[in-house]
């Protein structure tokens, strides 16, 4: 299926993970129907890291047709884009929400963040807030974006564990920390929350939509990868949910868009997650999509990865 509608496309070069990404990725596995990353339990970092991390040159190939990175929305950028290395930030933190600690990175242009709004990156079951900025290579994408013309924005990924991005029995609460814990955290730090963006793939690109969902008064767009979403708790993968009701409860699939939201949605056609990903087109009717060749892989959502950037750029400047 073509794009639903024709735009300027922004040349902004497919960077693949590169070191970062290479040692997770390549110990990925598939479990449950959905592609994992190889799960760690618990971290150690600093309380707080800062660095700037220069874009990189070179690095692995994402081959032609792995995903169509179509139809970014045109971008009236800032008359003085950033330009420079990314400044990618991270934070350990103790959520109560999650009853753990968490780390939180921001990836933002050269200068900081302070003054821009945010696109929330929400990673696939298995990965965390460190790995996702590595799979998708976003201290490389996002200057590219801006260098392309995207006005300026900052990215923030945090760890979201195995929870499907929403409240859990348990009482794993990643929705609440999203709301409660990282917006405050970000707001202090200087950066704009009043509304927001959110990207993400497999368990975090329904995570995505599902924000988007439940907070429109929040998320002003959504650009979701390969979003992991069943038809029935039956055919959900082990975990994913806590029982029929939740399932129901948190259901995207069959639901109107919500209002005031802009979507993109990207999966490939031998995804096992295409079928749905269809229907999700034509329940949620997205302002952009591509459902061409591709699989559930991190290559795919790198190539996907420039185009959305560029999307929900967009849609944070018209917010503003």
């Amino acid at each position: 299926m073509r794009p639903s509608r024709r735009a300027l496309v922004i040349a902004a070069p497919v960077a693949v993970a590169g070191a970062l990404a290479g040692g997770f990725v390549a110990g990925g596995r598939v479990a449950g129907g959905v592609g994992h990353s190889s799960p760690t339990d618990g971290f150690t970092a600093a309380d707080r890291t800062t660095s700037a991390i220069a874009p990189r040159a070179g690095g692995e190939s994402v081959a032609p047709g792995a995903a169509s990175p179509v139809a970014a929305s045109p971008v009236a950028a800032s008359p003085d884009p950033p330009i420079g290395p990314a400044v990618v930030t991270t934070t350990t933190f103790t959520s109560a929400a999650r009853r753990r600690s968490v780390t939180m990175v921001t990836v933002a242009p050269a200068g900081g963040g302070r003054g821009l709004p945010v696109c929330l990156v929400l990673h696939g079951r298995g990965d965390d807030a460190r790995r996702a900025v590595g799979l998708l290579g976003l201290d490389s994408l996002l200057p590219a974006a801006i260098g392309a013309g995207v006005a300026p924005f900052a990215v923030v990924t945090v760890d979201g564990g195995t929870a499907y991005w929403h409240r859990r029995a348990s009482g794993d609460d990643p929705e609440a920390m999203i709301l409660d814990e990282v917006r405050p955290r970000l707001a202090a730090a200087g950066l704009r929350t009043a509304r927001m963006a959110v990207l993400g793939w497999s368990m975090g690109g329904y995570g995505a939509l599902l924000l988007a969902r439940r907070h429109p008064d929040l998320v002003v767009a959504a650009a979701a990868s390969s979003p992991a979403m069943w038809r029935s708790y039956g055919a959900s993968a082990p975990g994913a949910f806590d029982s029929a009701t939740d399932f129901a409860a948190h259901r995207i699939l069959g639901t109107a868009p919500a209002p005031g939201v802009a979507y993109r949605i990207d999966c490939g056609d031998a995804d096992p997650f295409a079928a749905v990903s269809r229907q999700a087109v034509a329940d949620l009717r997205p302002q952009e999509h591509s459902l061409g060749p591709g699989g559930h892989t991190p290559a795919y959502w790198r190539a996907a990865a420039p185009a959305q950037l560029a999307f929900v750029g967009a849609a944070l400047h018209r917010a503003a």
